[in-house]
């Protein structure tokens, strides 16, 4: 029988219990719900999805804030614990089980409707970095940034909790003992940082496309509707899903303007993109008016290709791009997309950097820095012709200083001066 106090729990052993789950609603004033094991609203977090919304988060915020809640509410229902019992020992423990525990495998809904029948497709080796692309797939275990975003996402949980008085006296995720400033009720994963369980984080290179690999990867596309998106998200820095919310009234050839809403502050911005990007538009709209999509300016600017039509979401839009990797073994993705934008931007030096910060939509100038040195590509590439040149030098015959005799150095030193 397991022991249930501290750290003699089986943390090794331990597997997630698949019980309650994240419900999205067409409540626009409630868009997500936390259910329990039998079904009934999560209140706590109800309450606290509330405080999220009241602080002007987005409704995909709020998803993500709730997949860590969810995580964490399942650790719960396995031990037994109630969610306003908690104590140190019980976070201590799950972060200590998030950095030994497997993520779970998601069974494809065609291997789920089959009963299993269908075997499951063959994924990229863990751990090897992909030939294109440099970048390896993901690994088998809670990566360090999830584990950054699930502890401070319930430090903010119990940080809301605490200040209203319905939760436990002692916030169990605690600030790291440098810091004991609480974490912001209602804040965003990145303000509550110095967490006492919050792990260290590699800094990284933002990775951007370079231009052949783009080249390829837009070659590879099949529809002016795919050729038209991948245009404007390499030209105006959107994020995906953003591009995504453009309603027909939206794109402006004339000026080069395409509106789009903000991730962040909601808020409607006209973004310039290139000229290219709306030939590939006005393709696509001939086609797609042709096929029968609504012609409305209030409506959706990108839809789906085949019957019946529906306005494009983002794990459409994924599926297509994954569609172009297959064909190049790569394993791009749509984000790689707004970075090679930034890296372009921000790498021109008749380009101000503070207009850079107003297209990509950063609150910070700081964001925007990351894009001025050398991406990952350039950086190989000054190291190799660093390494040519040291070649050509090597081969260079020395040439002895003014005053002495070749013949006498060499019977000095052999040859070897």
């Amino acid at each position: 029988m397991l022991e249930t106090g501290g750290s003699a729990r089986d943390l090794a052993g331990f597997v997630l219990p698949e019980s309650g789950g994240l419900v999205e609603t067409a409540d626009p004033g409630r868009p997500y719900m936390l259910l329990d094991a039998d079904g009934a609203v999560v209140e706590p977090v109800d309450a606290f999805f509330g405080e999220l919304q009241a602080c002007g988060r987005p409704p995909s915020t709020v998803r993500s804030y709730g997949m860590d809640l969810l995580r964490w509410w399942r650790f719960l229902a396995g031990w037994g614990l109630a969610w306003d019992r908690v104590t140190r020992v019980d976070a201590r423990d799950f972060a200590r089980w998030m950095q030994i525990a497997p993520k779970p495998v998601r069974v494809h809904w065609r291997r789920r409707a089959s009963g299993g029948s269908v075997p499951p497709p063959a994924g990229p080796a863990v751990g090897v970095p992909n030939p294109v692309t440099g970048r390896a797939a993901p690994g088998a275990m809670y990566s360090a940034r999830t584990r950054v975003h699930s502890e401070a996402v319930l430090r903010s949980f119990y940080a809301f909790h605490l200040e209203e008085g319905t939760g436990p006296i002692i916030n169990p995720f605690p600030a790291g003992r440098s810091r004991r400033r609480p974490a912001p009720a209602g804040g965003s994963a990145r303000m509550a940082s110095g967490g006492r369980y919050r792990p260290s984080v590699p800094a990284r290179l933002p990775r951007r496309i370079p231009d052949h690999r783009f080249n390829e990867l837009f070659a590879a596309l099949r529809h002016h509707r795919d050729r038209a998106l991948l245009a404007f998200w390499v030209s105006n820095g959107a994020r995906a899903e953003e591009l995504l919310t453009s309603c027909q009234r939206d794109p402006l050839p004339g000026d080069q303007l395409l509106g789009v809403i903000r991730k962040g502050t909601r808020a409607h911005q006209q973004l310039p993109s290139s000229p290219d990007a709306f030939v590939w538009l006005r393709l696509y709209q001939e086609e797609a008016w042709r096929a029968g999509v609504p012609r409305d300016p209030g409506a959706a600017l990108w839809w789906t290709l085949r019957r019946p039509f529906r306005p494009l979401t983002y794990h459409a839009a994924r599926a297509m791009l994954n569609r172009a990797n297959a064909l190049l073994g790569a394993n791009w993705t749509l984000h790689d997309l707004r970075h090679t934008a930034a890296y372009r931007m921000a790498r021109d030096p008749k380009l101000a950097l503070t207009d850079v910060q107003w297209i990509l939509g950063h609150a910070h100038l700081t964001t925007t820095q990351i894009y001025v040195p050398a991406g990952r590509d350039e950086i190989v590439e000054a190291v190799r012709a660093h390494h040519v040149r040291q070649e050509r030098l090597a081969r260079v015959p020395a040439v002895p200083a003014a005053g002495y005799r070749a013949q006498a150095l060499d019977d000095l030193f052999g040859g070897s001066w």
